[in-house]
C-alpha cells in the first residue's frame, strides 16, 4: 500500500465512522493553506498560489548565529527539508523539484515593516496538489534572512547535508547528523533572544474578467511578557482555535480535512477574529494587474 492509498484508507474510515481529522492546522501547513484557500475562493478563476513563510531570529540577533538562523524547531528536520524532492504544481502539472530551488529575493514592506528577505522552495502544503488541482502554479517557499540560502547551498554542495553514513577514522557517521550536532548548540537562542514569524502569500487569477492579485502578509514577534516564542504563537493558537471550533461542531465535515477546506466562509471570518484576539494579525491586500 502506498502512502496515498493508506491516506485514502484512513479518510474513508473516518468518513464511515463520522470522524473529523484536521490535518496540518498550525503555521505552515495551516495559516498558509487557509489564507491561500480564501484567496482562491475570491477568484472566478485562480491560476497561481504561492506561500512564503518562515521562522527567523529577530533582526538584532542574526549576527550571533551561523546562517543567520536560530532554532525554533528541530534543526535536523530543517536540514532534511533542504535535501528532499518536493512536489509542486508547474504549468498545471504536478512535478518534482529539488528543495532550495526557485530562489527569490523580496522586500517585505507591509505592517510597518521594511526588510529585505529571501525564500526558496521547501516541502509544504501538499494537500493543495489534490484539493486545488485547477491551479497552474503552486508551491511553498521558506523565508530566511539574506545570506542564509547561499550558506546552506555551500554546505549542500560540500555533502554536509547528506544523510548516508560515511566512514571516518573507523567510525560511520551521517554528515547531516554530525553537522546538526555541531551547529545545534550555536543556533539555540540565548535567554534574551527572540524570533519572528513571517508570511507573504500570493494568489493570482481572474475576477469579473479582470486579472487580480491577492496578497496575505503577517509579521509576528514573540510574546516576551508571557514567554511565548513567535513560532509558538503562530503554531499553537491556530491549532487551539480550530480545536475549539471542532469541539463546538462548527467544523463538521467528515474525514481527513485539509485546512483550506475546514476554515472557509463564515467560519473563516470567525477564525480570524479569534486570531486577532490573540494579537495575530494577517493583512489582505487585493489589486488589479
Amino acid at each position: 500500500m502506498t502512502l496515498n492509498e493508506y491516506g485514502e484508507l484512513l479518510h474513508q474510515k473516518a468518513v464511515k465512522n463520522g470522524v473529523t481529522v484536521l490535518d496540518g492546522m498550525g503555521f505552515a501547513p495551516g495559516l498558509t493553506n487557509i489564507t491561500l484557500g480564501e484567496g482562491i475562493k475570491k477568484m472566478d478563476k485562480a491560476e497561481s498560489a504561492i506561500a512564503r513563510c518562515g521562522g527567523i531570529p529577530a533582526k538584532e540577533y542574526t549576527g550571533k548565529h551561523p546562517l543567520k538562523y536560530m532554532i525554533t524547531w528541530a534543526f535536523e528536520h530543517v536540514l532534511r527539508e533542504y535535501m528532499v524532492k518536493v512536489d509542486v504544481i508547474k504549468d498545471g502539472k504536478i512535478v518534482e523539484v529539488d528543495a532550495m530551488t526557485d530562489f527569490e529575493k523580496f522586500k517585505f514592506n507591509q505592517l510597518g515593516i521594511d526588510e529585505e528577505l529571501a525564500c526558496a522552495v521547501t516541502p509544504g502544503m501538499p494537500s493543495f496538489l489534490y484539493t486545488r488541482p485547477q491551479l497552474k502554479e503552486c508551491a511553498e517557499k521558506t523565508i530566511r534572512w539574506p545570506g542564509h540560502w547561499e550558506g546552506a547551498a555551500v554546505l549542500k554542495e560540500c555533502g554536509m547535508l547528506d544523510s548516508t553514513p560515511m566512514e571516518f577514522k573507523g567510525t560511520k557517521m551521517s554528515p547531516r547528523e554530525f553537522l546538526s550536532s555541531v551547529m545545534t548548540p550555536k543556533l539555540r537562542p540565548n535567554d534574551y533572544e527572540t524570533d519572528v514569524c513571517v508570511m507573504w502569500n500570493t494568489v493570482t487569477g481572474v475576477k469579473n474578467g479582470q486579472k487580480m492579485r491577492i496578497d496575505y502578509y503577517m509579521w509576528e514577534n514573540a510574546d516576551i511578557e508571557n514567554g511565548i516564542s513567535a513560532m509558538g504563537r503562530v503554531t499553537a493558537f491556530p491549532e487551539a482555535i480550530a480545536t475549539v471550533m471542532l469541539g463546538k461542531g462548527e467544523i463538521n465535515k467528515k474525514g481527513i480535512i485539509a485546512p483550506e477546506d475546514a476554515i472557509e466562509g463564515k467560519i473563516y471570518e470567525k477564525y480570524f477574529e479569534e486570531l486577532k484576539r490573540r494579537k495575530i494579525n494577517i493583512l489582505e491586500v487585493s489589486r488589479k494587474l
